[in-house]
């Protein structure tokens, strides 16, 4: 009686995952019976999938692919607002198709969701006031006192708990926090990536960035998806193949200026 509840329990915990991915193996059905491309973004990642707050607008280099995307397969785009601590359960929860947002690829994420090949790489950058004369180097970020913010969810944020040994790493919470921290004094810099460094330096005349002086932890950013959809991230992969061949990929990079972290292989 034992071995059968067990050999029942077994076989319904089977029917369960093959249910799961079979939901998960139906994206280019769904958009294709609903012709709608549901795309997660995170609307404040400048040079990337930014809201511009003066138009209103969506841009970045991932808008601009997210649109061929659509209009290649012959659907609308609907655009899912997301962020990073959140972007992995809303493709888990069917909220969309795919992510197209500058996602780093970490192994805490490969564990739940499926990654494109890579189209943009980057490394982790600081930035800092150029009031603050206490930071000059890439090494002078981690002594005593110095208080180093991360915004909740990106990759900078496990990075630096990990590689910090005498820094005070300040986690924020929310967008523009650890901006106004640095701005404020209360942090002494905060660490991000290329394309958000960018942004800085265009938006504000307070911000210095402080580049590594040897290699951190370069980053490759990928599409993702959900587990257990082979269909779905073949088509996605061949869409990153092509816009890298017919250097559409590098166009709207440069219009960005985001041309030097491209992945041209």
């Amino acid at each position: 009686m034992v071995i059968k509840k067990l050999t029942l329990g077994l076989m319904l915990s089977i029917l369960l995952i093959s249910l799961a991915e079979l939901t998960h193996a139906n994206s280019l059905q769904d958009i294709q019976a609903t012709k709608v491309l549901k795309v997660c973004i995170w609307p404040d990642y400048y040079g990337i999938s930014y809201r511009n707050p003066r138009s209103g607008l969506l841009q970045g280099v991932d808008i601009d692919l997210s649109r061929d995307l659509a209009q290649e397969m012959g659907v609308k785009i609907q655009y899912v607002e997301t962020s990073f601590a959140n972007f992995v359960a809303d493709i888990e929860g069917r909220k969309c198709h795919i992510a197209m947002m500058g996602v780093g690829v970490i192994p805490s994420r490969v564990e739940r969701v499926n990654f494109s090949s890579p189209y943009l790489r980057s490394d982790v950058y600081a930035v800092t006031s150029k009031s603050n004369a206490t930071i000059k180097t890439w090494d002078d970020l981690d002594r005593p006192g110095r208080v180093i913010s991360v915004l909740k969810g990106t990759f900078m944020e496990p990075l630096m708990k990990k590689t910090l040994k005498q820094a005070t790493v300040q986690v924020a919470e929310r967008p523009g926090e650890r901006e106004r921290d640095v701005e404020s004094g209360r942090a002494d810099a905060f660490m991000t990536d290329y394309p958000y460094t960018q942004r800085m330096l265009a938006n504000t005349d307070w911000a210095r960035v402080i580049s590594p002086s040897r290699p951190i932890q370069p980053t490759d950013y990928a599409y993702a998806v959900a587990k257990g959809d082979p269909a779905w991230l073949a088509r996605v992969n061949q869409f990153v193949a092509q816009v890298k061949q017919d250097g559409r990929l590098e166009k709207y990079a440069t219009e960005f200026k985001l041309q030097q972290i491209v992945v041209k292989d």
